[in-house]
Formats: structure tokens, C-alpha cells, sequence
């Protein structure tokens, strides 16, 4: 078969030979001072064999010496596979290579693919050539069954890179068959290496570039894949430390630059892979590398399957905020709004659920929600226990996949890992998700089996049940046992943790809740030399709460510097309404302390008033009138009530607002009816919540008969029965045959 041989040469524009061989060239230009000439010869088996000795030779020697003797002496070709320290002024070779691959696609073809066997790819650090510290060329050889993607060029392909080194150009390598053997060079065909099984047999990240220096084969994102499959097991100083390694390795760089130049016919699948790891290894995000990888995944976004779906989820979670990478997710949610019906594997769909974003239009979430309840027969309790995560990540409340994943999750409690628990208990406090089912299971499992838990890890469940208002009874019981047993467990990082959970959660035990709060007291008191004042503070404040002051540690926040700094510090609101409450127990509650603070607390803003009005309307009706009852009353100490009646100390009798004889009277009961929410009491229960226990105790206090009514409750009932519920709860036992009959007399 004939060959067709070439010349590549470079010649200034002014030379006379340009112009005469214009007709016969194929020429690109790509600066003022020079152009790029491939020129079509005869079939190799016309000519004679001493003529084609002597046009070998001399067209070499000719071709050296005018690509010698042409080029500038002011510039460097440099490649930026990383973009780092890029000049302003520096631009690729891209024009040339776009008018190269469009010639070829406009019929230019045939003529051409025998010219050249390999496509070029130039990165130049300035506009021009020069011919000093320009390096060897090196020809990186990939077959043509190891390419998923074409260049629309025939054969075998040849990537070349240019770098900088000596001071000459040392060698040019061209590849091209006869006979199935290749005439100047031996052909190599490298084994692609595994991923897996590169991370198995390297133990650093160092190992895996050394690895690839040695035969680098393709593709290169399995050395990136190993690479991060290596570090993920490293704790977070070893990681960082072999970033660091990896960085100053020389053969990241060349790394990087196989990566850039295989980015366009690789598998879509291992462009996610590398870009992924490339990513997790700490590369910057604004680099040539990263954003060229970003565009070409976002433009073969259509290749996507469902494997590659979830790659491509996990991956946008990794990146920062960028326009490219706000176009792709944008991408991703037209694509998974069109296969989503066609997605199989649950593992695939959670993985997209939980990535695709908060901001996700709702009619995609709810699509989501759809296809998830379909595959609830297929969920496994590894599903359902990642499901309140997934549901928690995109910021959607499904009730129902929350229920149905949670009778799974209290059916095969046992055996369920902390982390797990964790995120359960995290997600529903995210989703604002109550089931008392779910959270009674954990509970128990974790109080029967308690000796196997970390003291830590009991902490933490604490701390998310407080979160969620509900009160382990029995776990709190059995804990609060295990710090009396053991007070050296108490450290000043927990105690101020133990007290907020018992405080919020208004929990006593009867027999030991007095030892209880001693040991408390006393380990606090022994941390007093090293404990901030806001910790101090949150502490004094758990342990008024619970109507107890210990001496030395409320002694110490009552100084003037240490209220002066909690009054100046950034939180200054929180700081100042936990100051007014530890104020008003010392003077309220029986305390040593019946003295008001030395120091001016800033006003506290009133609390809103929204009286029920079907409670309004039935108060009306039961005891005659608007008279004898009071609206939005402010006390003092900043407290609000919702009614005030006056009743006989027996609360046979309502009393007239009018009459001053009886307002002046000691005989006389007041009553304070408060209309409360759900969230003032524990979960599913009429345990009243901390401060809301502290409010009833100081009403108490202030000579008050305290009268709660469930707003929820109110609003289902009817008026008649409204005035049923609050007679019952007014009037004394002894008084109610009367007032029935009064009530009857008003209608």
C-alpha cells in the first residue's frame, strides 16, 4: 500500500516561497510572524529509491534548520494545565486547533488524515515561539478501543504535549503504520491499571504518582480515583500532610496535563471520576483544569445514565458556588425531571434526592417524593434509616415516607449504629417531624441497653431529644443515677450541656433529685477558675430553672465586671433575657438572695398578646359579663396572663372588677387563665417545659391560681362546650352545682 510522506515546517510570511507555493498549501495562521504549512506530496511508491533517499535528508535537514532559524527568541511555549500564575496576556493555540478539526469536518478531510496520524493540542504561555527552554515533544500513544469519544481522525491517535527544559529541540516523534508495524517507533500499548486495585497496592498518595511516572497508562482518572480512595482512609493531619506532598510531586503536573488533554474522549462516567477526586484533593476550584472538566461535563450532560446520575449529584454537593456549576446543577434537574421514572436502583435515587438541593423547584421534590413511595417495597432498613437524611438535605416534609420509614426503623431498632440514631433524630428536628412511636423506640433501646453506650453518647441523645420536647423518662432516670454514682464523669465541657437538658425538659426524680443537683452544683463550682462567663451564665440560669441556687457560682456571675462583659459581648439579647430571669427567681423564689442586682438590666420587650377569642366569648357567657373578668394583663417582672378573674377564696364566687371594697380585700382568690400552645409542654404529654414551669411557679408566687387552656383543644369544641371545659376548671368542686346554675341563667 502507498504512503503519503509530509513535511511540517514553519516560514516567515515575507518569504518568497509562501507566496509561490500558495496554490499548493494548506496553511493556518496563527501570529504575524509565522504560519503553519502542511503540504501534500506524491504517493511514496512513484518516486525512485535514490530520490526518496535524498528528499528524506534534505527535507528533514531543510525542514530543522528553517524551524531553527524562523522562531523568535522573546517567548517560551508553556502549558497551564492548572492555570496557576497564568500571565494576562496568555493565550492558547485554540484557533488553530478548532480551524484544524473544522477543515477536517468541511471536506478537507481525506487529504489530510494521511498527513497526520495524531491531533496537537498546544497550550502557549505567551503569544510566540522561541527557541529557548523549549522542551522535547513528547507522543502520548492511545488506542483507538481504549477511546470512548473520536476527533474525528482516523487510526490511531497521538496527544502531544509541549514543556519547557533544554535549550533545543531534541526529538519528533510521528507515527504511522506499514504493514501493520510501525516504521519509526515500536508501538506500546499499555494495560489500563484498576483503580481499585491501585489503591490496594499503594499506601500514599505519593505512591500512586510514582506509579504513574513510571507507565502512565489511560485513562488517568483512575491514578485521581486511587488517589482519593487513599486518602479517605488517612486521618485529617495525614491527609493534609500528603496534600501537601502531592502538590510538590513532579508528576502531579503531568498528571494534571493527561487529564486536560484525555478530558474529550474519555467515558463521561470517568470524567465525573476525575473531576471528583481532582476536587476532594484540594485543587483550586478556578483553575484551566477544573473549569475545562466542568464545561465538558456540561456539555455531554445528555450522556448521563443513572450510574453516572448519582456521581454527578455527589460531585456538585463537593463544589462551590460558580456559574458553570450552577448551570450544571440546572442541568441535572432537567435530567432528573425526565428519568426519574426511569431510575431502578433505590441507592441511585436517594443519592439524587439528597444532592439535587434545597432550592429544588417543589414539583420536582414532590416527582421525587412520588417515585420514592413506589420503592417502598424495595426499601431495605439501611433505606429507611437514610431516608430521614435524604428528606432533611433537599428540605422536604413528606409525612408519609416519614411514617412508613419509621415503623422500619423502630422495628429493626437493635443493632442500629450511634451515627445512625444521630442523623434520625437530627433530620426529624430539621423537618420540625414529631412521632412519639420513633422517638419512644430509640429511647428504650438505648435505656435497655445502657451500659454499652459512651457517657458521650447518651449526652448527645439527650441533647436531640431536648431539642425535640421530649422527655425520655426512664433514659434521663437512668442517667441522671449514673452521674450520681460517678461524678467524676462530669467535666466543665458537660456540665453546662447536663444542666440545659434537665432544665429544659423540667425532669426531677423524686428519691435522688436533691443529690442529683448537689453533685451538679459541686462540679461546677470546682470549674469555676476556667469556665467562660456565658457558660456561667447558661448554667446559673439551668439551675434556677430548677429552683436552685448554689452559692459560690451565683456569687461569681453576680460581679459587676463579669455582667459588664455579659452585657458588651455579641449576644447581648440572650445574655440580657437570661440575666432578667435569673433577677426574678432571686427575688421571687425562696432564695438567700432577696435583693434586686446591683445592676441595671436593659427593659425587656412585652411578650404578644393573642387572646383566644372563643375563649373570650365563652368566658363571657359563664360568668355574665366582661365585668368580671380581665383581658391582656401585664405584671410585673415582665409577665402577661391571658384573663384575670376574681373569685372568694374558696373560688365559689366571681367578684367584680367595680367593686373596690373587694379589690382591697385579702379575701380574695385571683385566678390566671393562660392559653397555651403545644410547644410550652414535653412532647405528647402536660409536663409543662422549663420556662414556662418557671412562669406558673412565680405566678404561684405572686399570689396567682394558675388555669391552663389548650388553645388546640379549644378550637375543635363547639362554644357550649368551650363553657363546659372552662366551669370545670374555674370553679372549685364544691362550687360547681351553683355555678351550673348560674350558667344556665345567662342563655
Amino acid at each position: 500500500m502507498g504512503h503519503i510522506t509530509f513535511t511540517f515546517c514553519f516560514l516567515s510570511r515575507a518569504s518568497p516561497t509562501y507566496s509561490r507555493k500558495r496554490q499548493h498549501l494548506l496553511s493556518f495562521i496563527n501570529s504575524s510572524d509565522f504560519c503553519f504549512i502542511l503540504a501534500t506530496l506524491k504517493p511514496f511508491e512513484s518516486v525512485s529509491v535514490d530520490s526518496k533517499m535524498n528528499n528524506k535528508a534534505s527535507s528533514f535537514l531543510w525542514n530543522l534548520r528553517q524551524f531553527s532559524t524562523s522562531l523568535p527568541k522573546s517567548r517560551t511555549l508553556r502549558q497551564y494545565p492548572l492555570g496557576f500564575c497564568r500571565p494576562k496576556n496568555a493565550h492558547s493555540n485554540r484557533k488553530l486547533r478548532n480551524l484544524l478539526l473544522n477543515d477536517f469536518h468541511n471536506g478537507m478531510q481525506t487529504a489530510v488524515r494521511h498527513l497526520f496520524q495524531g491531533a496537537f493540542i498546544l497550550k502557549s504561555g505567551y503569544g510566540d515561539f522561541q527557541t529557548k527552554d523549549l522542551s522535547t515533544i513528547t507522543v502520548f500513544r492511545v488506542n483507538r478501543l481504549l477511546c470512548s469519544r473520536s476527533l474525528s481522525i482516523d487510526s490511531t491517535r497521538s496527544l502531544v504535549s509541549v514543556g519547557t527544559s533544554d535549550n533545543e529541540l531534541k526529538k519528533v516523534n510521528f507515527h504511522h503504520k506499514t504493514s501493520g508495524e510501525d516504521v519509526l517507533t515500536k508501538e506500546i500499548k499499555p494495560t489500563p491499571v484498576s483503580y481499585r486495585k491501585l489503591s490496594e497496592e499503594c499506601n500514599s498518595l505519593s505512591d500512586v504518582l510514582d506509579t504513574f511516572s513510571k507507565a502512565p497508562t489511560f485513562p488517568s482518572s483512575n491514578y485521581l480515583s486511587a488517589m482519593w480512595t487513599i486518602a479517605k482512609r488517612m486521618s485529617d493531619d495525614q491527609r493534609h500532610f500528603e496534600k501537601q506532598l502531592m502538590f510538590n510531586h513532579p508528576a502531579f503536573n503531568q498528571l494534571c496535563e493527561q487529564t486536560l488533554r484525555e478530558a474529550r474522549i474519555m467515558h463521561y462516567d470517568h470524567l465525573l471520576f476525575s473531576l471528583h477526586a481532582i476536587v476532594k484533593l484540594g485543587v483550586p476550584q478556578n483553575t484551566l483544569l477544573v473549569q475545562t472538566l466542568l464545561r465538558l461535563i456540561q456539555e455531554r450532560i445528555n450522556e448521563c445514565d443513572e450510574r453516572c446520575l448519582s456521581v454527578l449529584s455527589t460531585l456538585l454537593e463537593a463544589m462551590e458556588p460558580c456559574k458553570n456549576v450552577h448551570a450544571l446543577r440546572a442541568g441535572l434537574r432537567i435530567l432528573v425531571d425526565q428519568q426519574v421514572w426511569k431510575i431502578e436502583h433505590v441507592f441511585t435515587l436517594q443519592t439524587v434526592m439528597k444532592y439535587i438541593g434545597k432550592d429544588t423547584p417543589v414539583a420536582l421534590k414532590r416527582k421525587l417524593e412520588m417515585k420514592a413511595l413506589r420503592e417502598l417495597d424495595r426499601f431495605s432498613v439501611l433505606n429507611s434509616q437514610h431516608m430521614f437524611e435524604v428528606l432533611a438535605a433537599m428540605n422536604h416534609r413528606s409525612v408519609i415516607l416519614l411514617n412508613e420509614c419509621s415503623k422500619m426503623v423502630v422495628d429493626n431498632i437493635h443493632g442500629c449504629p450511634f451515627k445512625i440514631l444521630i442523623s434520625i433524630l437530627q433530620s426529624c428536628k430539621d423537618l420540625r417531624y414529631q412521632n412519639l412511636d420513633l422517638f419512644k423506640g430509640i429511647a428504650d433501646y438505648v435505656a435497655t441497653t445502657f451500659e454499652i453506650w459512651k457517657f458521650k453518647q447518651v449526652l448527645f441523645l439527650l441533647l436531640l431529644f431536648a431539642n425535640l420536647h421530649f422527655r425520655p423518662v426512664g433514659l434521663m432516670d437512668l442517667f441522671m443515677k449514673k452521674i450520681i454514682e460517678d461524678p467524676l464523669l462530669l467535666s466543665s465541657r458537660n456540665i453546662v450541656s447536663i444542666l440545659h437538658v434537665y432544665s429544659s425538659l423540667n425532669h426531677f426524680y423524686e428519691s435522688q433529685n436533691r443529690e442529683f443537683l448537689d453533685v451538679m452544683a459541686s462540679a461546677l463550682t470546682g470549674s469555676l477558675h476556667h469556665i467562660s462567663s456565658e457558660n456561667l451564665l447558661n448554667a446559673v440560669c439551668s439551675f434556677c430553672v430548677m429552683n436552685y441556687f448554689p452559692l459560690a457560682p451565683v456569687n461569681q456571675l453576680l460581679q459587676k465586671n463579669v455582667v459588664n462583659e455579659l452585657l458588651t459581648s455579641d449576644d447581648i439579647k440572650r445574655n440580657a433575657h437570661k440575666l432578667h430571669i435569673l433577677d426574678t427567681c432571686l427575688k421571687l423564689d425562696a432564695t438567700p438572695y432577696q435583693k434586686a442586682m446591683d445592676i441595671s438590666l436593659p427593659q425587656q420587650p412585652s411578650p404578644p398578646s393573642h387572646p383566644n377569642a372563643k375563649v373570650t366569648e365563652a368566658l363571657t357567657s359563664l360568668l355574665g359579663g366582661e365585668g368580671c373578668f380581665s383581658k391582656d394583663v401585664q405584671l410585673p417582672h415582665n409577665y402577661h396572663i391571658d384573663f384575670e378573674i376574681r373569685m372568694d377564696t374558696n373560688r365559689n364566687q366571681v367578684l367584680s372588677f367595680s367593686d373596690t371594697d373587694v379589690t382591697s380585700s385579702t379575701n380574695m382568690q385571683r385566678v390566671a387563665v393562660l392559653c397555651v400552645p403545644k410547644s410550652v409542654y414535653c412532647l405528647d404529654s402536660n409536663h409543662p417545659r422549663g420556662f414556662f414551669a418557671v412562669k406558673m411557679r412565680h405566678l404561684n408566687a405572686m399570689g396567682f391560681h394558675v388555669i391552663l387552656v389548650n388553645n388546640w383543644e379549644m378550637e375543635k369544641l363547639k362554644t357550649e362546650d368551650v363553657v363546659t371545659v372552662l366551669k370545670t376548671k374555674i370553679y372549685s368542686v364544691e362550687a360547681l352545682p351553683s355555678a351550673d346554675a348560674n350558667s344556665q341563667s345567662t342563655y
